[in-house]
């Protein structure tokens, strides 16, 4: 009796899995050999009335919980029954708003997040999202016919695809630089149009660009600016143009000469006291 009892509390634990409101959850393992599974927390791509994203409504998962050992092919492998997917993309974090995305190289990589992760999994029919949310599981990321390296095997493939081939390495950085020059072309060409044109209120925007270059904040130039001002007052200014001038010229020269006059007298002082009778 207290068997059974155990047996129906525990099939009605599998039954009901946690998850938080508005999400389905689906189990997953890494290898059918695995007990334990970690679950993957599911729902449709929705945002705020208003708000604009970079990914199609009614055709984009959102899934929360991935796992480290899931990578971007083995999670389209295990969505591929539910229909068509077009794009996998794995976050560290979800997008708050649109923002824009930068091409994808082959040859630089973003920095691998630690750690488990949440995915973007866009589907060629809105259907696609309904049968991903209706999948009961276990998926499994690594099979017989699908298998996913670890270990040592998964080191030696890393370290094999981190040999970069230099020919197709120079492409792209060519390829990435003539697309950066035509970039900071095109900005230079609209902020020269901009330049000087009042705007719908009637203000000018300034611009770091203009007739006259402006001087870089920086220590060196401030102190070449202060001592530029002090040789122009220089110039300007009028010595011993009044008696008091040439009276006050007189007397801080004469103040000189004492002070150098006192400074010779201690020096030659000191030199007669270290004077010692040396015959050899």
């Amino acid at each position: 009796m207290v068997s059974r009892r155990k047996k129906h509390k525990a099939g009605g634990h599998e039954e009901s899995i946690p998850s938080p409101p508005g999400y389905s959850a689906v189990p997953v393992k890494f290898s059918a050999k695995q007990q334990a599974p970690h679950y993957l927390y599911m729902r449709e791509h929705r945002v705020r009335q208003g708000t604009q994203s970079t990914w199609p409504p009614n055709r984009t998962l959102f899934i929360l919980n991935v796992p480290p050992y899931c990578t971007q092919e083995s999670l389209s492998r295990c969505l591929s029954s539910c229909g068509t997917i077009k794009t996998v993309e794995l976050q560290e974090k979800p997008d708050i708003a649109e923002s824009p995305k930068e091409p994808k190289s082959q040859f630089f990589h973003p920095k691998p997040v630690p750690g488990f992760q949440v995915a973007y999994v866009v589907f060629q029919k809105p259907s696609g999202v309904s049968a991903a949310l209706n999948l009961k599981g276990p998926l499994l990321v690594s099979t017989e016919s699908h298998l996913v390296k670890s270990g040592i095997h998964k080191w030696i493939s890393d370290y094999e695809d981190s040999v970069l081939d230099p020919e197709a390495l120079r492409m792209e950085v060519d390829a990435f630089m003539e697309a950066y020059d035509k970039k900071i072309a095109e900005e230079e060409a609209k902020a020269k149009e901009e330049e000087g044109v009042p705007d719908e209120e009637g203000w000018v925007k300034v611009t770091r660009r203009g007739r006259r270059p402006v001087l870089p904040r920086t220590e060196a130039a401030s102190l070449r600016v202060l001592e530029k001002e002090k040789r122009k007052r220089a110039r300007k200014e009028l010595l011993n143009f009044y008696a008091w001038q040439h009276r006050e010229t007189k007397m801080e020269h004469l103040a000189q000469l004492r002070k150098k006059f006192e400074e010779d007298k201690q020096r030659i002082e000191l030199m007669r006291a270290q004077r010692k009778f040396r015959p050899y």
